[in-house]
This record gives structure tokens, sequence and C-alpha cells, in this order.
């Protein structure tokens, strides 16, 4: 018998009554998880197809080599140290020994086992024919990274710092290790050509490859965890017998849970996709008729709000997808509102991607909408327990060790990481960022973006740390040999020239040179013809907008009252949550009807976000009607800026830098309309509203204005945009002029704001260093964040210490994901009412210091209740919880969010 089998995988208190055994050899778990890559890496499906492409092997080969470093996952839960986490579970199995301290992950023992002793062992003990005994020990250490790729399965490279293998193994420990290797070489490495190891092309080649391979060993491990499918068995026999009559047999089960690769429809026309365009605009044109390339390739289209941008993208993806160049779109936006919009616009056209039999899968990226019902919901394992190992229970958190079921129900259970892993995945580009940072999975998200095309819209909505982030990701998506389709309406020059030249760094290939200033514009690279190509944009949304300073809040005011008077609908962008709350308040206070005037910013519940957002797109949106709109009033932040197709007859907004202006005044009479407001249809009809025109709050501009020249009207707008210059040269820029047109103008406006090669008083030099300054650090924190995936999955391409939050993003004011709670029935039960998802619609992001001051308003006797609530509600572990009390409930309404309340929280 061997030794190894007297190793057991995990074990379990079983509830009284309850039959099987209480636990799992480890062997046999070894060849689940194996089993399980054998057929994630089915040599006839495109995800081993294109790995091995990449790594320039045969499929099989790679198929074999991987499945048998799979079996070798859990070397380090063969250490005694491991072992003794839980005593006298068996006289069969081997005994604990108390003076061994499990202080290190099992996944770094593995490793070190590998690299200080089992290596050595195989290649002094197993001979491969024509191999000498020099060559066996070159062998084995290049094996090395491969085993750094499964040991790392739990979702972070192993750590190399190794110490002493005989404070963790006994020797007969080592031994066993040693004898389940040799029996999983010959298992699973019978005839196997060895010689493509001994290539240093095919190491280099692994760094860039190792990161997907590390997704796929993530993902074997948790459905090879998943006791629905591999039952705890602790009955002894061969591990060739337990290889082809239970673990292949049931890894074949198991993939059921995943999705089945929908098969790609080909781009007919655009018709097809979109029934509602008559004729496809300039761009739409160019989408459908640029020829395209058998290599990785980004598309950077820039034209004007409206103009069809997404249309021509989805167009350019369907065409990609059935030149065999992806299989899936992962769609990123820059907010979970712009998520929303465009998750409703995929709904409707996303199956004709695919065959008419198929069923591909849809997912939001935050899951507060419905999930597809083609992506299975058995995936998330929701029976399963958070850690299936009681013995952890008594033990603090830093020693905790979570399952690979309990990762699993994290990961999956959020279906903003679970939009990866569908067919087309819509969601914030952040899950997509967490990509190329040290964040526990990222390999999962690599792989599941793998093939699949990237596409970005708004690009130009992003900070300087983002942007620094997006061409990592540019450069990782590249090199793993996927396609990118940027959008944006207003692009600095400088900024399109650094996303094509990481996306080149990614290819490994030369950067071209960017020399068009023309708008709208489309790059393409890479390609044999034209890399820029100008184009015209369609008629309907060229249009010329006057420019009109409000020099106060009342003033704004005034102009909305005379709006509402003339049967007008308006918009007023403030760059705050608290000034946008004031406005809505003194509309309310003048006497505005409620039922006219809506608040939307980004401090509600989920539930009450998106009745906000419905309710905005039915008043505002392409196909509201006269009736709708009259009179109507909207109070918004930056939530509606992008993405959202809102049409506004009046437009307020408070300074901001010029591109935001332009996506701002793209909200304004965005369609075609009658004096009304009606929408008119005809071709070639010419809108009937009065003149558009953008009102500016906004200080004057002036030659000698001092360093407080925001100051104290403009406070908020300079916390948010602290470029003072920037601003300054906005307003001049719109204001000297009075007018501008689109998009004769857009170029010149933004390259005035952005190229520095204008000037802005002096005054304002201090403000405006410090903001370049603090882009500057930005940058270089970015840099400094960002994985270095050259060096391949590998504990040295990151921080991946587990004590360090990485963000996507960086802020001003960190928040806090607080569940809101009401007390019925004796209870608390969520805010929302949905019969799967209320507590995720029950959610509001809260500023960290005021989630400090709502701690203590939380009644004490209620306490005890929410840390109960949070440990038996799964949907609670990573979320805070408020109650909505009789003393409580201020801090929250459905008409104005989240807010401190006035009065004392002490």
């Amino acid at each position: 018998m061997n030794q190894a089998l007297y190793y057991r995988y995990w074990g379990k208190a079983k509830p009284e009554g309850e039959s099987g055994p209480a636990y799992h050899l480890l062997p046999y778990h070894c060849l689940d998880v194996a089993a399980v890559g054998c057929c994630l890496l089915d040599p006839e499906k495109d995800r081993c197809r294109q790995l091995a492409r990449q790594l320039q092997v045969e499929p099989a080969w790679l198929r074999d080599f991987f499945v048998f470093c799979l079996a070798l996952h859990d070397l380090g839960k063969f250490a005694r140290a491991f072992q003794g986490l839980k005593e006298n579970m068996s006289d069969d199995l081997v005994k604990p020994k108390p003076r061994m301290r499990y202080d290190q992950r099992h996944d770094s023992l593995g490793f070190w086992l590998w690299i200080r002793s089992t290596a050595q062992d195989i290649a002094k003990n197993l001979s491969i024919t024509d191999f000498n005994a020099k060559e066996m020990e070159k062998l084995c250490k290049y094996m090395e990274p491969w085993l750094e790729i499964v040991t790392g399965h739990h979702g972070q490279p192993p750590i190399k710092q190794a110490r002493r293998l005989e404070d963790y193994f006994l020797p007969e420990d080592k031994q066993a290790a040693l004898e389940f290797v040799q029996e999983s070489f010959s298992l699973l490495l019978n005839s196997f050509d060895f010689r493509p190891l001994l290539d240093k092309a095919l190491k280099k080649r692994l760094q860039a490859v190792s990161w997907q391979l590390a997704g796929v060993a993530v993902l074997a491990d948790w459905l090879g965890s998943n006791r629905d499918y591999f039952e705890y068995s602790d009955r002894r026999m061969p591990i060739e017998e337990y290889w082809r009559q239970i673990a292949l047999p049931n890894a074949e089960t198991a993939m059921g849970v995943l999705p089945e690769q929908a098969e790609i429809h080909d781009f007919s026309d655009i018709k097809h996709l979109f029934d509602f365009v008559d004729e496809p605009t300039p761009l739409q044109h160019y989408a459908i008729e640029v020829e395209l390339v058998q290599s990785p390739q980004l598309f950077i289209l820039e034209d004007v709000t409206g103009a069809g941008k997404t249309e021509a993208a989805l167009v350019l993806a369907q065409r990609l997808m059935g030149a065999g160049l992806a299989n899936g779109i992962y769609i990123a936006l820059p907010t979970m509102a712009t998520a929303n919009a465009m998750y409703q616009r995929l709904g409707k056209v996303y199956r004709k991607f695919y065959r008419t039999n198929d069923n591909p899968s849809l997912i939001l990226a935050h899951g507060a909408r419905d999930l597809s019902s083609g992506f299975k919901q058995s995936v998330i394992l929701p029976e399963q327990p958070l850690q299936d190992d009681d013995y952890l229970k008594g033990q603090s958190d830093d020693e905790q060790e979570q399952t690979a079921t309990a990762f699993c129900n994290a990961w999956l259970a959020d279906s903003r990481k679970k939009a990866l892993l569908a067919d087309i995945g819509v969601g914030t580009l952040d899950q997509a960022l967490l990509a190329v940072l040290p964040a526990r999975h990222q390999s999962l998200r690599l792989l599941g973006l793998s093939h699949k095309i990237l596409l970005v819209d708004e690009v130009h909505a992003y900070d300087s740390y983002m942007q620094k982030l997006l061409s990592a990701l540019l450069e990782a998506h590249a090199r793993q040999g996927g396609s990118v389709i940027l959008l944006s309406a207003t692009l600095p020059q400088t900024m399109r020239q650094e996303l094509v030249k990481a996306f080149h760094q990614g290819l490994n290939t030369d950067t071209p040179d960017l020399l068009s200033t023309d708008y709208p514009l489309v790059t393409h690279t890479t390609t044999e013809k034209e890399i820029e190509k100008s184009l015209d944009t369609r008629e309907e949304v060229k249009r010329k907008v006057r420019v009109e300073r409000l020099a106060s809040e009342t003033a704004a005011l005034q102009r909305i009252r005379k709006s509402i008077e003339a049967g007008q609908c308006v918009c007023w962008i403030r760059n705050t949550v608290k000034e946008a709350r004031r406005s809505y308040q003194d509309l309310l206070a003048e006497g505005l009807c409620p039922a006219q005037l809506s608040l939307f910013h980004s401090r509600f519940a989920m539930c009450d976000r998106q009745r906000i957002e419905d309710q905005t797109l039915n008043w505002f949106g392409k196909d509201s009607r006269a009736a709708d709109r009259k009179g109507r009033v909207l109070i918004a932040t930056q939530v509606v800026e992008q993405s959202l197709d809102l049409d506004f007859d009046v437009l307020i907004s408070d300074l901001a830098p010029i591109d935001l202006i332009i996506q701002r005044a793209g909200r304004l009479q965005r369609h075609v309309r009658d004096a009304q407001g009606n929408r008119l249809m005809e071709k070639g009809a010419k809108d009937q509203r009065e003149t558009a025109v953008l009102y500016l709050y906004a200080p004057e501009p002036k030659d000698d204005v001092n360093e407080e020249w925001l100051k104290p009207d403009h406070a908020g707008t300079l916390a948010v945009y602290r470029h003072a210059g920037q601003l300054w040269l906005t307003a001049k820029k719109l204001l000297e002029a009075s007018a501008f047109a689109m998009p004769e103008d857009a170029r010149r406006l933004i390259e005035g704001v952005y190229s520095g090669n204008e000037s802005y008083p002096e005054s304002l030099d201090n403000l405006s260093w410090n903001a370049e300054g603090d882009d500057a650090c930005k940058k270089s924190m970015a840099d400094l964040n960002a994985l270095k995936l050259s060096k391949g999955y590998t504990y040295a391409s990151g921080d991946w210490d587990e004590e360090t939050r990485i963000p996507t993003r960086l802020s001003e004011q960190e928040t806090v994901s607080v569940a809101l709670a009401v007390w019925q029935e004796g209870e608390l039960k969520p805010y929302a009412a949905h019969p799967t998802y209320a507590w995720a619609l029950s959610t509001v992001k809260v500023p960290e210091s005021e989630w400090k001051n709502a701690l203590k308003a939380i009644p004490k006797e209620l306490k005890e209740t929410i840390e109960a609530l949070k440990t038996e509600t799964k949907a609670l572990r990573w979320l805070e919880v408020f109650p909505l009390t009789e003393t409580t409930t201020d801090f929250y309404s459905a008409g104005d969010g989240w807010q401190l309340p006035t009065r004392d929280t002490q």
C-alpha cells in the first residue's frame, strides 16, 4: 500500500446521524483536481489550443504535462504540521506531532518541498530514456516554475523564502510525498516527451502564459474541491484505479457547472444586430468595412457623443469573434450607472453574437440585475459551508486558512467577478484592472479575459492612476493575444499615444507614430494598412452650442424656474453629492412640486438607485415624450455624464475640465425633437427647440484672478478637480468664443486645455503644480502597485502581502459597503425587497469617515444581533450592516440617499 494513502486531504465534523467518511485521502483529492484540469485543458477546446499556441507546443503535450503538475498542487499537505491540525480522526492516518506548528500556508510548503527535496529525489530515483543524470537535474530545475504555478492555487504565488523543511515535515512525510510524485509520474506521464521542457525558450514563453495557467489551477482546485461531485473517500485503492474509475468520471460531471462555450455567429449586416439602424453612421460604416488581420489588434474610436460608437464597437467585436480572434466580450465602464445602462442595451442584442440555438451567458458585474439563466447558478456552490473544516473555527482570523470551497463561494457568489467568466460580461473597469494587481485570484480574472475582446468605454473618464493601470491591462491583454476596443468622445493626444504604446509593449513590437489631429478619428493597430483614419460624423449630432456663464447658485435656480415655466426639462450637473443635495432641497424649499424633481447621485442603496435611474431614463431618455419631459428637473452628479442616453432641453453644469464639459454637453438636445419635446423620427428632420445653450456655473476667468479664484463658491469643484489652471483654461476657451461647434472644435478645445502649450494666470501655479504633482504620484503609485507580469507567476512579481489592500482607484475619501437593514417581525431584514438579491440591492457606498460616525449611532442592543446576522448570512460576510430604526432612520431616505444627520451622533 502506498504510504501516501495514510495522509488526509481534509476532515470534517459530521453532524449526528450523518454517514460517510470523515475525511478524504490526500492523493485522491490531488487526482480529483488533476482530473478537472484534464477536462479544462481539452486539446480540442479553444482554451488549450490558445495556451499551447502561445507556448509553441502541442495542445495534448500541454494538457498531459500540466495535469501531472496539478496532481502535485497540494504537496504541502503532506506536512505533518498540516496533518496535525485536526487530531483523533482515525488510527489509520499518520499521527500528529504537536511540536510542529502550522504557521505557513500549505501552498508555500508544497513549493518548498519541491525545490528543497522532491526535485532532487526525483532526479536521482527516476530514469527517463535517453536522459543522463545532468539532464535529469536540469529537467527538474526547469519544472520549478510549473510547480510554482500549481502550488499557488489559492490565488497568489507561493512564498519563496523557504524555512527549514524539518520544522514542518517528518522524514516519512517527505518519503510519502515522493512516492506520490513517482506514482503520479508513472500514471500520467507514461511515454511523455520531456525534451521540450529543456528548451530555455519555452521557459521564457511560460512567463507570459503562467498567469493564465495559474487561473486554470485555481479553477481546477475549486471544482475539484466541490463535495457535490467529489465525495470524501477513505477506501484504499491503487491511484490508477481511483483515477480512471472515480476522478475522471466525476470531473466530467463537475464540468457541467461551467457555461458551455456558445458558437459564434458570423457578422452579416448591422441590422441583424441593431434593427433600429436605418443607415449606418460613418463610424459604423468603417466598423463594417475595415480590413481585419489575424493577430491581436487595438481600435480607438473617437467620435461625438451620440454618434453610434457603441454600435460600431459591437460590430467590430462580432467581426473579430467571427474571425476567430475572440469568443466573448468584457465591456468595462467607469461607473455602476453606466454599467447598468450598457447591460440594458446588451440584453437586447447579445444572443445575436452567437448561433440561434445556443444559450450564451450575459452577466452584469455588480449582480443587482437579473442574472442570465444561461450561466448555471450551480457554479456558486450555494449549499457549501463557508469553511468546511470545523477545527478552524476556534482559531483567530489570521490563523484561519480558507478551503478552496470557501474561496469559490466568496469569489463566484460575487457576480462582479463571475462576469469575467461569462460569454458577455458587463461591469466597471475595476474588475478588469484587478487582473493586473496583486489581488487574490487575479489570475482567474486574466484567464476570464483571455480570448475575449476587452471593450473599454469612456476611456477619458479615468484619472492618472487608473489610466496607468489601464495601460498595464492593455499590455497584459495584448501579451495573451487579446484584442481591445477603446471608445471616447474626448481623448487627449498624449493619452492616445500612451494607450497605443502599452498595447505594442505587450506585443513586443515598435509603437507607431500617431500624427493626425483630425476628429472624429479611428486608430487601428496592428495593421499594414492605414493606422489613423479620419471620418465624418452623422448629421444629427453635429451641433453648435452657445455657452452662457451663471455667476451664482441663485442665478442657476432662477434659470431652472424660467425653464420650468416654459415647459422645458432641465438638468443641473453638480460636482459633489453635498452640493447636489443642497440644490435639490433649495428647489423644494422654493415650492417646486416633488413629483417634478429628482435627485440622482452615488449614495443611494442599489434598489433606490435603480429606481431613480429607470425614472431618469423614462423622463429624459431618447424615447421620452413631451408629457414625460414637461417641467421636469434632475439634479445630478457625474453619474449622468457618461453612457446614459439622456436628452435635456436645458443643461446647467458646474465648472469641470473641458473633456467632461463636452461630455455633459452631449446630453443637451441629444435627439431631434419638436418644440414640445416629442422625438422626430423622419430622416432629415431638424430640431425645433430653442437654440441649445450650455449654462456654465463658474467664476469669471479673468487674467488677474488670485489663488482664491474658486473659493468659496466653488470649493467643492476644486476638491474634485484640483488642477485650477485647467479649470481656468476650460472656462476661458468656452466663454471667450461664447459657443462651440461639434465636431469641428472638439480637438481644439481639448488640446487647448491639455497640451501644455497654453498659459494660465501665475496665481494658479501653486494649485496646478500641486495637482500635477499628485498626478505624477498617482502614476508612480500605479507603476508600483501593478504586477510585473513579465516576471511570470512568481512572488517577486508584486506586493502579495495579504495585509495590503491595493485599490483599483485612488480616492480622497475611502468608502465602505454598507447593507441597510430594517426591523420587521422581530428581526433585521434587508431594506430592499427582492427574492434573490435583497441584500445586494440594500447596499450603499458610504464615506469611511461618515461610517465611523454612523457606527456610534447603532443601538447597543442591536450590535450582537448584527454580528449574528453577518455570521448566518453569506451575502453579508464582507459588508457592514446598518439598521434603520427609530433612532437612526434619518441617516437614509429613499429620496435623499445616505447622509449624516445634523444631530450629534456621539
